[in-house]
């Protein structure tokens, strides 16, 4: 069987981070979270003080930066920092991280390199769209602005975190707003993807839908 990749776009909050780490251990196969490079990023921008409109300054930055995966930890310069990059304003920064062009080309390069010599699966924004154009699975997942909110803000609240619901909802409409206006490879449904609306859904009953579509389509595209 030859390596094949699937890609799971959507906008934030709509599961599809936990949905891809459970697909990748289900199938055996690499999970890479593309929206936590940014977040990674967005974390050393701040840790530097760096001001996102100093494009030099910027690139600086981002050369001597090393993000990797390793056992589904995300490592920024050697750290893990799954936590660190939770937090909501480094959520507002990757979305503002990820308009920058210098920023995208550097690790959409990174994110395809990765690609090349094993199966994965990666999720994100721009996944089947842009970074794997080519994927074999191309899934968009979606909820409700509400249902997502609650979900951020039980998370949250599950972390120690003092948030408002109300107000972690707004977020999600901003970064929505966000996310599909940007001129850099905004957020959209590819033509080819399978979209699978996650509300009122638990996730195993998400990944069952999903199992039973790759399924289908296996010995068409990756025998």
């Amino acid at each position: 069987m030859r390596n094949f990749a699937i890609a799971i776009d959507g906008p934030a909050g709509s599961g599809k981070s936990t949905i891809a780490k459970k697909l990748s251990e289900i199938l055996d196969i690499d999970y890479i979270d593309t929206g936590a490079m940014y977040r990674a990023f967005a974390l050393k921008i701040l840790k530097c003080n760096i001001n996102i409109n100093d494009i030099s300054s910027l690139n600086k930055v981002l050369n001597s930066t090393i993000i990797d995966f390793k056992d589904n930890h995300i490592f920024l310069d050697g750290q893990i920092v799954d936590e660190e990059i939770r937090k909501n304003e480094i959520s507002a920064g990757a979305s503002d991280v990820a308009k920058i062009f210098q920023v995208r080309e550097k690790l959409v390069e990174i994110q395809r390199n990765i690609s090349k010599d094993r199966s994965i699966i990666m999720d994100g924004r721009d996944i089947g769209s842009v970074v794997l154009p080519e994927a074999e699975f191309k899934f968009y997942i979606t909820a409700s602005i509400e249902e997502r909110g609650k979900r951020r803000y039980k998370e949250l609240i599950q972390k120690g975190y003092n948030v408002n619901l109300n107000e972690i909802i707004k977020e999600i409409e901003e970064r929505d707003r966000a996310d599909s206006t940007r001129k850099i490879a905004p957020l959209i449904k590819c033509k080819d993807a399978v979209e699978v609306d996650t509300t009122n859904k638990t996730i195993d009953e998400v990944i069952s839908e999903m199992l039973k579509i790759i399924d289908r389509r296996a010995n068409n595209v990756i025998i």
